[in-house]
């Protein structure tokens, strides 16, 4: 899915709203931080490792969507950390890091199982553009219509204001809309009686907590009923949406 951030750029998402996860293996300690930076910046959760053994671990426990390996590790080559790290995930797509330029190079990385490569040195914006293309093709994020908000099963188109959950439609009253609309920008985020009475009902926290609780309990018979629970209470801090389970 993609969105447009606050900052204008364009964000993208897995289909399920979460963030996509991106594993960085290179044991360049100064350019694997620069490269976290340049992904987290897109929104995107990033682990790291810098070594094949490192790898293999952090991508059995992380389940990356996309993975950004160097061609020259200290313990092992990165073919034969791609090679495992198909054993473990058969699908995902990988970016070859290398610093040599040699055709050989290249046509070994893709023939083991790299999906696309760029050669050291290289710009941030180049990997991040290489990175978009491999999760768009594939299908970890789809790209839809930058009005529509996905989370889970669920849908809120911003421009028709539809609002369907399995392809079932909901109605919902302009409050109820708007209250949803905040939660489902905020995928999995704990939002506040506060952040939520400000947003929706444009006024400062002061004694109107129940209308929150109101609305969310008219949400949820909506929303949740029937189903797996999406809207979740976290007692004393406030409420989240995230996918039925």
């Amino acid at each position: 899915m993609t969105t447009i951030s606050p900052q204008g750029r364009t964000e993208l998402l897995r289909a399920d709203g979460a963030a996509v996860r991106v594993l960085v293996v290179d044991d360049e300690a100064a350019l694997s931080e620069l490269l976290s930076m340049a992904l987290r910046y897109e929104g995107w959760e990033v682990r790291s490792a810098g070594d094949g053994a490192g790898a293999v671990r952090a991508a059995r426990d992380f389940r990356p969507d996309v993975v950004i390996l160097d061609i020259m590790l200290p313990d092992m080559d990165g073919l034969a950390v791609l090679g495992r790290l198909r054993r473990e995930l058969p699908d995902v797509p990988v970016l070859f890091l290398t610093a040599k330029d040699a055709v050989e190079d290249r046509i070994a990385g893709l023939t083991a199982g790299g999906d696309d490569y760029v050669t050291k040195p290289f710009s941030l914006e180049e990997v991040v553009a290489r990175l978009r293309g491999l999760i768009r093709r594939s299908g970890t994020a789809a790209v839809r219509s930058e009005s529509l908000l996905v989370v889970g099963d669920l849908t809120l188109d911003e421009d028709s204001h539809d609002v369907t959950r399995g392809g079932v439609n909901i109605h919902l009253t302009a409050t109820e809309f708007e209250l949803l609309r905040f939660l489902m920008r905020n995928p999995r985020r704990v939002l506040s009686k506060a952040q939520i009475l400000d947003r929706v009902w444009s006024y400062d926290f002061g004694g109107q907590a129940n209308v929150v609780e109101l609305y969310i309990s008219y949400l949820r018979r909506k929303i949740d009923a029937g189903r797996s629970p999406m809207i979740h209470t976290r007692r004393g801090a406030g409420y989240l949406i995230k996918p039925g389970e």
